[in-house]
């Protein structure tokens, strides 16, 4: 069995897929963010859809999460 191992993950030989295509990476073809593995075209691409790394890749913007905490904390600086 042939195995990879990027960013401290190990993956089968055929397991090792972008997120959003599926197609087969390599480690010299990939891109990797909060443990999920892009080809370096969609990583770019989900990138400059949103201009930044949070949005375009389906989480929050940190600023969001930070004025969240404020309002938590009762630190709403607002």
């Amino acid at each position: 069995m042939e195995r990879l191992v990027a960013d401290k993950f190990v993956f089968h030989n055929y397991c090792f897929c972008c997120k959003h295509c599926h197609t087969k990476l390599s480690l010299g073809s990939y891109a990797a963010l909060h443990g999920e593995f892009y080809c370096k075209p969609h990583y770019q691409q989900l990138f400059k859809s949103k201009g930044n790394y949070d949005e375009g890749f389906g989480r929050k913007q940190h600023k969001q999460l930070w004025l969240q905490k404020e309002v938590e904390n009762g630190t709403d600086t607002a």
